[in-house]
């Protein structure tokens, strides 16, 4: 089956397997920010834009992007460098590997709600496997990050 998708800016046309999962294609293009965790829709890790809507990219079948626009953190580089610098500034990540799937749900939060509340911060993060920190590091360094966007200074 034949599928043409823009990732990253880029139009790429090519035959795949009808199973071929999303994730699968994109990390076969080099989009390694893109991790499996779970497999079953529930950790985050696999996190890109369709469309500009976040999607887990895990339970999606690549034919069902065809035709769309695909973005993965390696396309968003320029969006994602002050707050995912700031993050690792503050101590908020451990092992980093959940930084790149946290860092694509905070952008789409940031899109949707420049100015969130804690709870809606927190309902962002609940779908983001974070084995390291209990989430606790990233919700501290998303309120700093707003409130050094606000002028504060953060922590």
């Amino acid at each position: 089956m034949q599928i043409s998708i823009t990732l990253n800016g880029k139009k790429l046309t090519e035959d795949i397997p009808p199973e071929l999962l999303l994730i699968d294609w994109v990390r076969r293009h080099g989009c390694y920010s893109v991790k499996r965790g779970c497999e079953t829709s529930n950790c985050g890790l696999c996190t890109v834009f369709m469309d500009d809507r976040p999607v887990l990219s895990c339970s999606v079948l690549a034919a069902r992007a065809d035709g769309t626009r695909i973005e993965t953190l390696e396309g968003l580089q320029e969006e994602a460098e002050e707050f995912g610098t700031f993050i690792a500034s503050q101590g908020a990540e451990q092992c980093g590997f959940c930084n790149p799937g946290m860092i694509m749900n905070t952008i789409a939060l940031f899109r949707e709600n420049p100015w969130p509340t804690e709870e809606e911060i927190k309902e962002y993060l609940a779908g983001n496997l974070c084995r390291c920190s209990g989430y606790e590091g990233q919700l501290r360094g998303v309120l700093a990050f707003l409130e050094k966007r606000r002028g504060g200074g953060g922590l």
